[in-house]
């Protein structure tokens, strides 16, 4: 079953994430991708995460194609104009890929090359637009196409916003998605199932598919950072001490997820399991939930 598939069947989606490295070597990340194929829905590549040089996304996600896998395919809008954002999910569905998140990404400065010009000729809502246009047949000028794609675009949301006013921004950017063609959110990384079901009655109207993020806590010092430096994401001090006081870090992270997955389940329509690198626990939490 395609993601697609899965997600007009209306069946709880489960989605995961892998980023590619900086260079060539892909045989680890293929092997994660292999682990769990069979326990999810879509597989994303990221594309240049945090603006950090790396292999690029389109070339992993049509090796995912190769091995059965359905991938979302990351656009950020950072490192292209509008000719090389058209020209690229034109070449990502002639490669076989069929999901794309828009995204309009990080700035450069917070990466490894922080000198780079940055784009940004569109944002995600516009990229959106995009799709849509390509979609029915014509580019962003109105010039028709020869052979027109028929990509699944979603995007992304951070329902723990900090203050009210930036949560009422969230929602607002959500619903200018919705209407420029977004099918499906991915969440920002939620670790406050209260917040997260308030944010969940407010867009409970909005006619799309809302995945709750989860990421694998991989350390009291993972946790403490992003507190401080991602913004919209909160890990609340009982789940640090939780984790601290754990013998086995990694088995604590899964009971956290495997918490807050059950907990969420009720109130979304999937999950996006971000694992950083740590895909094999992934089985073993979808054991426990019964997915």
């Amino acid at each position: 079953m395609s993601f697609r598939q899965a997600l007009e069947s209306g069946k709880f989606l489960v989605t995961a994430e892998v980023g590619p490295g900086k260079g060539t070597d892909v045989e680890h990340l293929l092997k994660d991708a292999q682990i769990i194929k069979d326990r999810v829905d879509a597989i994303n590549v990221t594309d240049l995460q945090s603006s950090v040089m790396r292999l690029g996304s389109m070339a992993v996600c049509h090796m995912l194609t190769d091995m059965g896998i359905d991938p979302v395919f990351q656009v950020t809008c950072r490192d292209r104009n509008r000719l090389a954002l058209q020209s690229d999910l034109l070449s990502g569905w002639a490669l076989g890929i069929r999901n794309v998140l828009a995204l309009t990404g990080d700035h450069p400065t917070m990466g490894d090359h922080p000198r780079a010009k940055p784009v940004f000729d569109l944002d995600s809502v516009t990229l959106l637009e995009v799709i849509g246009k390509l979609n029915s047949g014509l580019d962003m000028s109105g010039n028709e196409l020869k052979g027109s794609p028929d990509l699944l675009p979603g995007a992304v949301v951070n329902p723990g916003a900090d203050n009210e006013a930036a949560l009422d921004l969230q929602i607002i950017k959500m619903e200018k998605k919705i209407e420029a063609g977004a099918k499906f959110f991915q969440t920002q990384g939620v670790y406050d199932l209260d917040a997260f079901e308030k944010f969940m009655k407010r867009v409970e109207g909005l006619n799309t598919k809302v995945l709750v993020g989860i990421i694998l806590l991989k350390s009291v010092g993972m946790a403490r950072y992003m507190n401080k430096n991602v913004a919209g994401v909160f890990v609340p001090e009982p789940l640090i001490q939780e984790l601290k006081k754990a013998e086995d870090k990694a088995q604590a992270s899964m009971n956290i997820a495997i918490r807050l997955i059950k907990g969420a389940k009720d109130l979304c329509d999937g999950v996006h399991i971000m694992a950083l690198g740590w895909e094999s626990k992934i089985p073993p939490i979808m054991d426990e939930i019964g997915l």
